[in-house]
Formats: structure tokens, sequence, C-alpha cells
């Protein structure tokens, strides 16, 4: 889940910094216009949707390297704390949409919310006492852990 948001946000947030006009013009792509119906065109507001973009690219792929439970759900608050009043600015406003731009702003932005409440799932756990740290690693031979001279305590 966390890989296909990174996607998303790489193909906005890039867009939307390196060719701001672009995006204002032609974002979906394929022919739609789903920015430039909404209002006049905002250098400044488009930049800083690439930012925003890109802020959601750098935590989900942290997450996906680190992939661990707590980094997980923090990218999916991280994403959820911005596509719930998103989905819902443009449920709001699907009036200059025809049907097939209702339907798709409201298939992807609703999938952004899915997607991110799917990241807030518990993860697998490891059963009670089986977390190993180095400094609980398996004696070596003699009874002496691995980097520990003989006699050395701790």
């Amino acid at each position: 889940m966390a890989a296909l948001l990174a996607l998303s946000a790489a193909e906005v947030g890039l867009w939307a910094s390196i060719a701001p006009c672009s995006f204002y013009r032609s974002f979906p792509g394929g022919g739609r216009h789903w920015v430039s119906v909404i209002g006049p065109y905002d250098e400044h507001l488009v930049r800083d949707v690439g930012g925003l973009y890109l802020s959601l690219l750098a935590i989900s792929v942290w997450a996906l390297v680190r992939s661990q439970p707590e980094i997980m759900r923090l990218a999916g608050v991280a994403w959820l704390v911005f596509s719930l009043p998103h989905l819902a600015f443009h449920a709001a406003h699907l009036g200059p949409f025809g049907l097939a731009g209702r339907v798709g702003n409201m298939v992807t932005l609703g999938g952004t919310v899915v997607l991110a409440m799917v990241l807030l799932l518990p993860g697998p756990r490891r059963p009670a006492g089986t977390d190993v740290t180095c400094d609980q690693a398996a004696p070596s031979s003699g009874g002496v852990r691995a980097g520990k001279k003989p006699g050395e305590v701790g």
C-alpha cells in the first residue's frame, strides 16, 4: 500500500514541482483537466502542492525502507491528514466535471484514503519474548558472548 501511495506522490509531486503550469493545465493527463477547471492558475499554490506530495513521498519511502508497523502507521496518518480534506473538497466541487471526471476524482481520491487506512492496520507481531537484539544474541562457544573477551562482564 505504501508503495502505491509513494508512486502517486512521486508523479504528482515531481510534475507539480518541476512543471507547475503543465500540471495545472494537464493533470491527470490523458486529455483530462482536473485542476484548471477548479480555478485560476497560481504557480505558488501548485508548487506548494508539489512540495506536499514530495513530503508524502519521503515518508512513504521511509516506511517502505524501514518496514516497521509504527512507521507504516505514521505514513498512514500523514496520508489521511491530507487525503480526507482533499477528498471532501473535491466531493463538494464536482460540478465542473463530466461523469468520467466525477467518477475518476472520487475513485482516485477515495482510493488514497482507503490505502492510507490500510497502513493504519496493525502489522504482524512477533510472539512475546522473541524479539532479539544484538545484546541478546546466542552465546558463542565457551559461554562467551560474541564481541566479548573471556572474563569481560556485561
